[in-house]
């Protein structure tokens, strides 16, 4: 069975918006829920648990209500880091291919869905990326020089492992180091598989990417 972990603990302090980022309306709806339903639609037997703050529990089920959304779900408290919260929902996940997705990329495409969950049931994990096009530059030392940017890749959502890697690798004590699941599961002794990602797939984070995901919806 597949399973997600949907990861939304955002403030929206960056958004300038009194509510969290995920309840920002898109097209009169939540984002969270448009999450949400990329995920249903792809698969409507896929286990869906959504880490959200203890704080915010009550306000997303009076938005449910008001919106009549009925997507089963488990629902599971936030905790002190991303790491910490990821954990919490992994204790409530049974499938044996798990994906880790931000509660804010609303636009991840059902074919990176698929290429993630298929690659990670045949090599372990998979973790979505696009080349970076920009040029790069690297500074150190109050010195900066070219860097290949072939090299780069910006990585999305959702990272997908198959169920005793991830459980296992969040068995660690918590790090600094640790910017996302990748990098725990990679810390564990796993090597990463990149796989491509879609370019709407972006993280809403800053008002400017409200206004791209304005225009995508």
């Amino acid at each position: 069975m597949n399973s997600v972990v949907i990861v939304a603990g955002g403030k929206g302090l960056r958004m300038g918006y009194d509510i969290p980022k995920q309840f920002i309306l898109l097209k009169d709806k939540p984002i969270l829920m448009h999450t949400i339903e990329k995920f249903h639609n792809w698969d409507p037997n896929c286990e869906i648990v959504l880490v959200l703050p203890k704080s915010q529990h009550d306000y997303w089920n009076s938005i449910c209500l008001k919106q009549q959304f009925n997507i089963p779900l488990k629902i599971t408290n936030g905790g002190e880091t991303r790491f910490h919260s990821v954990k919490n929902g992994l204790n409530k996940v049974t499938g044996t291919t798990i994906g880790i997705h931000d509660g804010v990329r609303p636009f991840v495409s059902s074919e990176t869905i698929s290429l993630c969950f298929n690659t990670a049931r045949k090599k372990g994990n998979a973790i979505p990326c696009i080349p970076v096009n920009d040029s790069l530059r690297v500074e150190k030392n109050n010195t900066n020089k070219m860097v290949d940017r072939s090299l780069f890749f910006r990585i999305q959502t959702p990272q997908v492992f198959q169920s005793d890697i991830i459980k296992k690798a969040f068995n660690q004590p918590f790090s600094e180091n640790f910017t996302d699941d990748a990098s725990v599961v990679e810390s564990d002794g796993k090597s990463i598989n990149l796989v491509m990602g879609n370019e709407e797939n972006i993280k809403i984070t800053r008002p400017v990417d409200l206004k791209i995901a304005m225009a995508l919806i």
